[in-house]
């Protein structure tokens, strides 16, 4: 016999790099939406005419762009980078591009709508931009349906050096100050080889360490991240945690669900 206890679904996004109009479905037949950033879309490694850089230079710089970074030639992309801001005022420019997508997609969000910073976000920006329903959380945790979220935002340094990259110690106490939950949302995945490897970009991205330890200490339920685009894998399982990846909605523009 059931209870008639009514069940709760949260829908989880991540690498929403402007998909706009599926963002303001995703939170459609869900009582929370779970987003684990990377709102932004600076470049579109798929489509090259999508995104700030492109919009400034063109989708020719943009496709030479991309071709360095891929090849990991870092130096010479920053170089290339460097010569075509060259004259420009960068970081006013990337602001108000920035602000742009940020007020469409804050004005996107489901309320409630539970939130941490992806590696290319701008913290500073979000409070300007959270409605009431909107709750930014980086180190924190949350009661939803009787479980508890713990939300940890941002990367690790990178040679991409994007804009919300903080150092090993720093990321390694909030994992910590969030103790043990029931599903442990990061923007970045654990420092998991087969989950930290791109097959598109081909190259490993930045994992945690410090995420990977909590999990294997405390035994969450679930680990939810993003970050990794096309993954060598989406899901695995650590002992007794599912992990997954639900970063691939910029191209889907389809939620995960987890229901209880």
């Amino acid at each position: 016999m059931g209870t008639g206890k009514r069940r709760t679904r949260v829908h989880v996004v991540s690498d929403v790099h402007g998909n706009t109009e599926a963002l303001a479905r995703a939170g459609d037949g869900a009582d929370a939406l779970l987003c684990l950033g990377d709102l932004v879309l600076f470049l579109d490694y798929a489509d090259h005419s999508r995104g700030i850089f492109p919009d400034l230079f063109g989708v020719e710089n943009a496709h030479r762009i991309v071709e360095l970074r891929t090849a990991r030639r870092f130096a010479e992309a920053r170089e290339f980078g460097r010569r075509l801001w060259d004259g420009l005022d960068r970081e006013r420019m990337i602001e108000d591009a920035v602000r742009r997508q940020y007020a469409q997609m804050f004005a996107a969000f489901p309320s409630p709508t539970y939130a941490t910073y992806g590696n290319v976000d701008v913290p500073g920006l979000w409070h300007e931009y959270a409605r009431p329903g909107t709750t930014v959380l980086d180190g924190q945790r949350v009661e939803i349906g009787g479980r508890v979220f713990g939300f940890v935002g941002g990367g690790l340094p990178s040679p991409m050096r994007t804009p919300y990259e903080v150092d090993e110690d720093e990321y390694a106490a909030k994992v910590e100050a969030l103790g043990e939950v029931d599903v442990l949302c990061s923007h970045i995945p654990p420092e998991v080889p087969e989950l930290c490897y791109d097959t598109v970009a081909r190259r490993f991205e930045r994992g945690s360490t410090a995420l990977l330890a909590a999990i294997r200490r405390t035994r969450p339920r679930y680990a939810l991240f993003g970050h990794v685009h096309q993954p060598l894998a989406r899901r695995m399982r650590i002992g007794s945690t599912e992990c997954v990846n639900v970063g691939h909605f910029a191209a889907t523009g389809r939620p995960w669900a987890l229901e209880w």
